[in-house]
């Protein structure tokens, strides 16, 4: 392929290349996150209950429709949830969370009294701060708080007390991401409620914290795969319930059962979290492992899970992203530029599979999740760009083969031969075909009276004339001889009656001439006309020559030359046919005998026939 070639495939490969990695970078979930998201969905999905092994130290108190039914309609007494705090911590609860946000003052100061001391008097308890965003951020990534919800200083006021219950939503509406922490109005950062309930149990060196230095969210010395959002992939341990079969998920228990017990529950060690379980509290989402909705307080008890147990899927940065794209993209460039047809399409299915089984294997093996659409649509469309190339190229080199081609062989034929798809190579077949051998009478003469410049007209004239008649019948021009013409019909595409195409071309050249005779004598004072013989039989047709350097599509053996010996003896104006021939056209044109002739290279006579015209 020459530079040029080259340049423009890789100018098209890389537009392409550029194109696939700004919808992958054009935003925290790209442009086509409504495929990549589904995608990943469909692998969690796949994991069999049995991979999923809740938490037996989590546990979920449900303010539930039999709770609302017992103790009364929403909102409840703040003293409702310090008697709940109580019974929880004699029953060893290592860590209570309560998902209600409790933002304003009780009407009544002794019901935010009792809470406050329950509050004060356990560590291990963590309020909600619920932070309120604008539909809009100034910049894209910002994360500049509205308002912030704390929990009522009539409660509590020391911040180790209180985390942020936010669950933010990808585009498509689905809660896949947890953010570990949120910067307040001051830019200081409230810690997730799962996060804090995780650290109430975790050993000083794995607690999760963030790096100030460097910005980083860690457990011990693990680096949480946080995005610009400070959120985590969070892998869901339990399906979404509201009937619980007892044999999975987190072990529910009603709050006004938990309110009711005489004595302690068995919850020592135990992670408690109380909220929200019915749809009437509008604090459910859509997750990707169900299209049934998961309630809040589920997603804080699977991220606790996955804090506790560090198994967080990891989003390939967004480097390595654009560098698997820049790779496959210039690999796929490369590779569909030089093969071609089915090649080309095999290298294409191999490499969708094996970048597919490379993305499979990442997840399953490292819950590493590269980007599987982008990188593929940069493939997709290399190669589709890769095959109309290859047509537009093809196509101009069809036209180029035609109109070379087209100079010794009619349009009809050259249409035929480029569908055969048939290589050109040196060698040749025996073929029947017919032979026209054309010479100009009297134009040595005539050059002898005219200036160089007119006899190549005119010869250039008597040659159009004998070409067009050539191409008008299907036949193939091989070679002007001087001033002389040779063609073939019957090759290279076989007719069943070149002998009668051949007669008809030679009978057009005779009348073309005549026309042109006239012309010259007017012009000139002088004309010329033709002398064609035709014979028809057997010859090896085929490329002659040099196959790296130039090649001759001829025919030879005794048939072309009986043609030629024809020609020779035609006298001007004379259309000279062998036996051969005659047999084959003798009802179809008016043909007289002139008898055996003796040409050189026979040692008998030939008969010889002139045909007049058409019947």
């Amino acid at each position: 392929m020459g530079k040029k070639k080259w340049i423009q495939t890789l100018a098209a490969g890389l537009v392409l290349m550029l194109l696939s990695t700004y919808f992958y970078t054009v935003n925290s979930s790209g442009l086509f996150y409504f495929v990549e998201g589904p995608l990943q969905d469909s692998l969690r999905k796949a994991k069999s209950i049995d991979e999923r092994q809740p938490e037996d130290r989590i546990k979920i108190v449900k303010i539930d429709e039999k709770s609302l039914k017992a103790i009364g309609k929403f909102p409840w007494d703040r003293t409702t949830y310090a008697q709940l705090i109580e019974k929880l911590e004699e029953s060893g609860a290592a860590a209570i969370g309560i998902d209600v946000v409790l933002a304003e003052p009780s009407k009544n100061p002794a019901d935010d009294k009792a809470l406050a001391d329950v509050l004060a008097k356990y560590h291990n308890v963590i309020m909600p701060v619920q932070i309120n965003y604008p539909s809009k951020q100034q910049q894209a990534g910002d994360l500049i708080p509205e308002k912030v919800d704390y929990p009522t200083p009539s409660l509590t006021t020391n911040r180790l007390q209180m985390a942020h219950i936010n669950v933010f939503v990808d585009k498509d509406g689905k809660a896949r991401k947890l953010p570990v922490g949120l910067p307040d109005e001051n830019g200081a950062y409230i810690p997730a409620f799962s996060v804090a309930l995780a650290n109430l149990v975790l050993d000083d060196k794995n607690k999760v914290k963030r790096d100030t230095a460097t910005g980083q969210w860690k457990s011990g010395d693990i680096v949480l795969p946080t995005n610009e959002k400070n959120q985590v992939t969070t892998e869901f341990f339990t399906l979404p319930r509201q009937k619980v079969d007892a044999t999975t998920g987190y072990e529910l228990l009603s709050f006004v059962d938990v309110m009711n017990s005489k004595k302690p529950l068995p919850l020592q060690g135990s992670i408690v979290l109380v909220g929200p379980f019915v749809t009437a509290m509008q604090d459910e989402y859509p997750t990707p492992i169900s299209s049934v909705k998961m309630f809040g307080i589920e997603i804080h008890a699977n991220m606790i899970q996955t804090i506790l147990e560090s198994k967080f899927y990891k989003d390939a940065s967004k480097p390595l992203g654009v560098g698997i794209i820049l790779l496959i993209s210039l690999l796929a460039i490369f590779l569909f530029e030089r093969f071609k047809g089915k090649t080309a399409l095999f290298i294409f299915l191999g490499m969708l599979v094996l970048y597919g089984g490379v993305w499979l294997l990442c997840y399953t093996a490292g819950s590493i999740f590269l980007p599987l659409v982008y990188p593929q649509f940069a493939l997709v469309t290399i190669y589709i760009w890769s095959l109309v190339s290859h047509y537009l190229e093809e196509r101009k080199e069809r036209n180029r083969v035609t109109g070379i081609f087209g100079r010794f062989v009619s349009k009809t034929v050259v249409d035929e031969l480029l569908q055969s798809g048939e290589d050109v190579k040196l060698g040749g077949s025996r073929k029947d075909i017919s032979l026209i051998f054309v010479d100009i009478r009297g134009f040595t003469p005539m050059s002898e009276k005219l200036e160089p410049e007119q006899v190549i007209q005119v010869l250039n004239e008597y040659l159009d004339v004998c070409t067009k008649a050539i191409f008008k019948f299907n036949g193939t021009l091989d070679k002007f001889i001087g001033d002389g013409v040779m063609a073939m019909f019957g090759a290279p595409i076989e007719y069943e009656n070149h002998p009668e195409m051949a007669v008809r071309a030679a009978i057009e050249m005779k009348s073309q001439a005549n026309v042109l005779e006239q012309k010259l004598i007017e012009k000139y004072g002088i004309g010329v006309k033709f002398g064609l013989g035709i014979n028809s039989g057997p010859a090896v047709v085929g490329n002659i020559g040099s196959e790296d350097l130039r090649l001759d599509y001829t025919a030879i053996g005794d048939t072309v030359n009986l043609s030629a010996r024809l020609e020779s003896n035609a006298k001007p104006g004379q259309i000279l046919i062998s036996e051969q021939t005659y047999e084959r056209v003798k009802d179809l044109f008016e043909i007289e005998s002139i008898g055996e002739i003796k040409v050189k290279g026979k040692e008998k006579p030939v008969a010889v026939y002139e045909v007049i015209g058409h019947l």
